[in-house]
């Protein structure tokens, strides 16, 4: 099995109008220039049990799946994806939502509606770049395709 680089996975973002009407693949702009990391902050809730079809080893079941993905870099406010989330920061409800897709290194794609929190466009020290930053949120759980890489 061969590592991958994170570099390899792709996050792209569109805009949103609605939840049934997906966008066409070239409304989707890439998050890439000038962004240094992105990390997956998924949270889950779960419940821990115990029957009587066991020993009485507890067991967990995953009752919930919340992915995010918190983006970090330097902030270009030319860039078309940073300025889409930028436009975003004094905004609320449906006017902070994007669809996000990720490609995945191994070929599977994930494509659902995510609400676009912590905005940072231009932040930090004086002698620094600006900073951009926000997480995508996933409203539920992705569409997941596979497309074979």
């Amino acid at each position: 099995m061969s590592r991958k680089k994170n570099a390899l996975r792709g996050h792209f973002i569109a805009p949103y109008t609605n939840a049934e009407t997906k966008p066409a693949d070239e409304a989707y702009l890439e998050l890439a220039k000038w962004i240094t990391n992105i990390s997956d902050d998924t949270d889950e809730a779960s419940d821990d049990y115990a029957d009587y079809a066991g020993d009485g080893t507890p067991s967990t079941d995953v009752t919930s799946v919340s992915e995010k993905w918190t983006v970090e870099g330097t902030y270009d406010p030319e860039d078309p994806a940073q300025k889409l989330i930028a436009g975003m920061k004094r905004k609320l409800g449906d006017d902070r939502k994007v669809w996000h897709k990720v490609v995945q290194t191994d070929g599977v794609t994930a494509i659902g509606v995510a609400t676009v929190s912590e905005i940072k466009a231009g932040s930090g020290e004086a002698s620094e770049y600006e900073a951009f930053g926000c997480i995508l949120n996933y409203d539920q759980i992705p569409e997941e395709t596979n497309t074979g890489a």
